[in-house]
């Protein structure tokens, strides 16, 4: 428990600190967080989706806005913090 709550903190933030027009809010508890996003150009979470899948992370949108990541629990810092560039890479190539 402590490990995911550590590590579900550390995403939370990191995750908070890109500076994207469709990045909404974040949320979560421990390794289960959520972004909602917003709409650009068109473009929804499950865009977002594909972009990330085609980089390398899979995660699955909900409700057209929202992208849900649920890594297992013996997901490491350096496999996370991994994901997190993987993230933004996505993020930033709607910009």
């Amino acid at each position: 428990m402590e490990k995911a709550e550590r590590l579900g903190k550390i995403f939370r933030e990191e995750i908070g600190k890109i500076e994207s027009p469709m990045i909404e809010k974040v949320r979560g508890k421990g390794l289960l967080n959520a972004v909602i996003i917003r709409p650009k150009d068109g473009k929804e979470a499950w865009d977002v989706c594909l972009k990330m899948r085609d980089l390398g992370l899979l995660a699955k949108p909900t409700h057209q806005h929202i992208i849900r990541f649920a890594p297992p629990l013996v997901i490491t810092e350096e496999e996370l913090r991994e994901a997190i560039e993987i993230i933004k890479k996505a993020l930033k190539s709607f910009e």
